[in-house]
């Protein structure tokens, strides 16, 4: 449980309540607010609960959820809490002042009480239980999914060790949910400020050299340390290799006179018997949902997953952050909110 009484996550008296708009009734559930606390300097965590004290779909350490709010917006927040927790969501907002509004509306908006609709949760970032050890990379707020990990790990008895990295420890969500797992394993946890002089220095390429050969290794946080990561773990088995973005790694542009693939191309959907075509200005979501055709969807810039599309023919170019390379290099999946085509024409499963 959350120690409210803590400076750096203390309760937040929020009192009037509210039912949100369900934009999505036959896709999300109605969960309420039932508690606030501040989770680090601009961090907040929400404690979700069905109205009715029933037990919430089940989840898998890694897992998050889509919450639906005011104005058509959609934002994808990880589930912090142990799996093994079926009467609650808990989940962790940093607020990103120069972002589209949807982290300004829950910390400056939401109330204790009020009622939101959330999807079921689902998992692009998965734990393998069954490895040797775990090595978790944490960056500020990324820390949400590797603390449900470390939750679920320590139900199993199982081997993990986290690195942890913020600006400092007033920037670093859940400092004080850590602190009893660092008293009782204090070689297991490493913390890095970088702002605080005499910190040690955080360098995953040594970290991840002197790992064991058969350790999984898990990394969510803002681009730059992915990008280290994912330069560290280069020589690793992808099967070992595992990462989340917080959103999209970068703005997804539409095709252009730079692009391998051309700028337009052609889509044949299987199942709905048409053949359309995909101009440079837009997206095959775009042009999907245009013919009429239900489409899922939600972020519209490839790191939620849910346009996730089977290709039956042709070579898509992959411009998401949820595929691996392994599925990138299979070529059967895209996500069509955002990912092109290399060849004249791609058949989907639509």
């Amino acid at each position: 449980m959350f120690n409210y009484s803590n400076d750096t996550h203390q309760a937040v008296e929020i009192k009037t309540s509210r039912r949100l708009t369900m934009p999505h009734p036959q896709d999300f559930i109605e969960v309420q607010v039932h508690a606030v606390a501040i989770a680090a300097t601009d961090a907040l965590t929400f404690e979700l609960r069905d109205p009715e004290g029933a037990m919430l779909p089940p989840f898998t350490a890694g897992a998050h959820i889509e919450i639906a709010l005011p104005g058509n917006i959609a934002r994808h927040y990880s589930l912090l809490n142990n799996p093994n927790e079926r009467h609650r969501y808990l989940i962790a907002v940093r607020r990103q002042s120069q972002g589209r509004g949807g982290s300004r509306y829950m910390h400056d908006e939401l109330r204790v009480g009020d009622r939101l609709a959330v999807s079921a949760p689902r998992n692009h970032f998965p734990l393998n239980e069954a490895a040797s050890r775990s090595v978790l990379f944490a960056g500020g707020i990324g820390i949400t999914p590797l603390y449900s990990m470390i939750s679920r790990l320590e139900a199993l008895g199982g081997d993990w060790v986290l690195h942890y990295a913020a600006r400092s420890q007033r920037h670093a969500p859940l400092l004080d949910l850590l602190e009893p797992l660092k008293r009782a394993h204090p070689e297991r946890i490493h913390l890095y400020f970088e702002a605080e002089p005499g910190k040690p220095a955080f360098d995953i390429r040594n970290i991840v050299s002197a790992a064991g050969a058969e350790d999984h290794f898990y990394c969510c946080g803002p681009t730059p340390m992915l990008d280290a990561y994912q330069q560290a773990c280069k020589d690793i088995a992808p099967a070992r290799v595992h990462m989340e973005y917080f959103g999209p790694r970068q703005a997804v542009p539409l095709a252009s006179e730079s692009d391998a693939g051309p700028k337009t191309f052609a889509i044949d959907l299987r199942r709905s018997g048409m053949s359309l075509s995909v101009p440079p200005d837009k997206s095959i979501l775009d042009v999907v949902l245009e013919a009429g055709i239900d489409a899922s969807f939600s972020c519209g810039e490839g790191f939620c997953g849910y346009c996730r599309t089977a290709v039956l023919d042709g070579e898509p170019e992959h411009r998401d952050t949820v595929l691996d390379e392994t599925e990138r290099a299979a070529g059967n999946v895209m996500m069509i909110c955002c990912s092109r085509s290399c060849t004249d024409r791609l058949v989907l499963d639509l």
